[in-house]
């Protein structure tokens, strides 16, 4: 089902609302990967996406320019479960393969509980990670971006924003995951390199994010695909962790 909406450009938009949403994006992530990393992670995110929805309908954006119409929810809805699905088949094949089992190996599910990977992936990672990035990336700002600058520009922008997003969080997830280890390597060069890799890769995948919500005409179709990256990717590495512990005291 195709529900392709664009917001409409509209010349002689101030520049100061755009840049109070980069300003508080930039202000959330500082807060949620410096300064309380875990505490009241959800409160932030929740609240900080609220105050988004609010500057991007102050400075004349619609719910339906932002992907959140009623109209589009439908289609967002299906969209959104056919991506869960497919990853959810991509990273079943991928486990079973021996080559790529290892991508799987994040060493932060080693001491997580059945309990806390629940919470992380039913909770933390689609009302926190998903629920925050996508109102702010997908929704707010592209909007935003496309009013002022049209379509291509509000990609271009969107995705390399995206893309710096992920600087602080990825800062030594070359130590937790073997597989990523393997490629950078280690020290500071890994972890420079850590970064860039995540960089371009959020940077490039925010380009997928953006064609899905307009397709779509809603965020709910990014969300699913994000949600299913992140949340089934951890009960993946959790899974397989135990399996490898398992099997290495035998």
């Amino acid at each position: 089902m195709i529900n392709w909406v664009v917001p409409e450009q509209v010349p002689g938009l101030a520049l100061w609302p755009l840049l109070l949403v980069l300003a508080v994006m930039v202000i959330v992530n500082v807060v949620n990967n410096r300064v309380a990393p875990q505490t009241h992670y959800l409160l932030w995110a929740f609240g900080f996406a609220v105050i988004l929805l609010a500057i991007g309908l102050l400075d004349g954006c619609s719910w339906t320019d932002m992907g959140l119409g009623r109209s589009s929810l439908v289609p967002g809805l299906i969209w959104g479960g056919l991506c869960i699905a497919a990853i959810a088949m991509v990273y079943l094949i991928g486990s079973l393969m021996r080559r790529t089992r290892t991508a799987f190996h994040d060493e932060r599910m080693a001491d997580l509980s059945a309990r806390g990977l629940f919470f992380q992936a039913m909770i933390e990672v689609p009302l926190g990670t998903v629920l925050l990035e996508e109102i702010a990336f997908r929704s707010v700002l592209f909007a935003m971006l496309a009013r002022r600058y049209g379509l291509v520009w509000a990609v271009v922008i969107s995705c390399l924003a995206f893309g710096l997003w992920h600087v602080l969080p990825s800062i030594g997830t070359h130590e937790q995951n073997p597989a990523l280890g393997s490629v950078v390597g280690e020290g500071r060069r890994g972890n420079i390199l850590a970064v860039l890799l995540s960089v371009v890769t959020t940077g490039l995948s925010g380009i997928l994010f953006i064609g899905l919500r307009l397709v779509s005409g809603s965020v709910l179709a990014p969300m699913g695909f994000h949600w299913a990256t992140n949340g089934l990717g951890y009960a993946f590495g959790w899974v397989l962790i135990r399996l490898r512990d398992r099997s290495a005291h035998k």
